[in-house]
């Protein structure tokens, strides 16, 4: 389970399940000698109390059980609803059915029907509180901006220098000062032309062209030149048009980014599927914009549209 996919909601609701359990096993009702002849007290796994552990305990472990599995996969459907809704449904109902608990003042099979000498314990007491607060969270995990928040934050990229041995931050390649956007020291670098040979007694080489060209003479290289001008004049008045027909992206530059909830990430192609969803704790790349919404490049190299961009953290 990716911990850092979890909003405060969903810890919220987790601990509230947690806590309901541990009740459970807590003395709800207590009965003194003068009822059963000896001092007594019975929790919510007493028969006598049924249906209060499948309805409330059970019911919010299954809730909390939910909710995880939703994060995991947030696709998911069973029956039309997805796996978060089905969560805060079964969370209303515990809630529901640990409101009414409280208002048992007796279990069957009590000697002589005697309510005299029960009293809830702090079993009872506990599952009522706990109940509400799993169903309350429940319910706001996704209205409120402090239950949405991420439970554990993004971790904060460390700062490198730059200059010599500076290594990339986010490791996507394992070659030293390699990476998105860095130059690799470890490849050949282009020559240009090819290098004069050396005269064998200590003689003045012979001047090369620039780029590899043959020598000739000057007014050789000027008749070239202007012939070569000529011959590329139309296909550069060709590419113009084409160049500024295209939407121009230099003002963009890229970033890395991280995002502070789970989101989606939908095709480049407008068909609104969606092909991944960020998680928070993991660094992506933003390569384009497209008015409020990102580009964004994930890290086995998949590309689509990010709609919802606020609130993320820039590398």
């Amino acid at each position: 389970m990716n911990i850092r996919s979890l909003t405060r909601g969903d810890g919220a609701v987790i601990g509230a399940a947690v806590l309901l359990l541990i009740s459970s096993f807590l003395p709800f009702f207590s009965f003194d000698a003068g009822v059963l002849g000896h001092d007594k007290s019975v929790n919510s796994w007493s028969a006598g109390l049924f249906p209060i552990l499948p309805s409330v305990t059970l019911g919010a472990l299954a809730a909390a059980l939910l909710l995880v599995l939703h994060r995991q996969q947030p696709a998911r459907q069973v029956v039309g609803l997805t796996l978060e809704q089905w969560s805060t449904a079964v969370s209303v109902t515990v809630g529901w059915a640990a409101l009414w608990s409280a208002f048992s003042t007796a279990i069957p099979n009590i000697a002589d029907g005697a309510n005299n000498g029960v009293s809830k314990g702090a079993g009872a007491w506990l599952t009522l509180v706990f109940g509400l607060v799993l169903a309350v969270a429940a319910v706001m995990a996704n209205r409120l901006p402090a239950l949405k928040a991420p439970l554990v934050s993004a971790p904060q990229p460390q700062q490198q220098p730059y200059g010599i041995g500076a290594q990339p931050q986010f490791g996507m390649n394992p070659q030293a000062g390699a990476g998105y956007g860095y130059p690799n020291p470890a490849a050949t670098q282009p020559v240009y032309g090819t290098p004069a040979p050396q005269p064998p007694y200590g003689g003045t080489p012979a001047p090369q062209p620039p780029y590899g060209g043959s020598a000739a003479a000057p007014g050789q290289d000027q008749a070239a030149a202007q012939a070569q001008a000529q011959a590329q004049a139309p296909q550069a008045q060709q590419q113009a048009p084409a160049a500024q027909a295209q939407p121009s992206s230099a003002d963009f530059a890229a970033f890395w980014f991280a995002v502070p909830v789970p989101r989606p990430l939908f095709a480049e192609d407008g068909s609104g599927g969606q092909i991944a969803e960020l998680t928070p704790g993991t660094w992506y790349l933003a390569v384009d914009q497209r008015g409020q919404a990102l580009i964004a490049q994930t890290q086995d190299g998949r590309r689509g549209v990010l709609q919802d961009s606020s609130g993320i953290q820039r590398g």
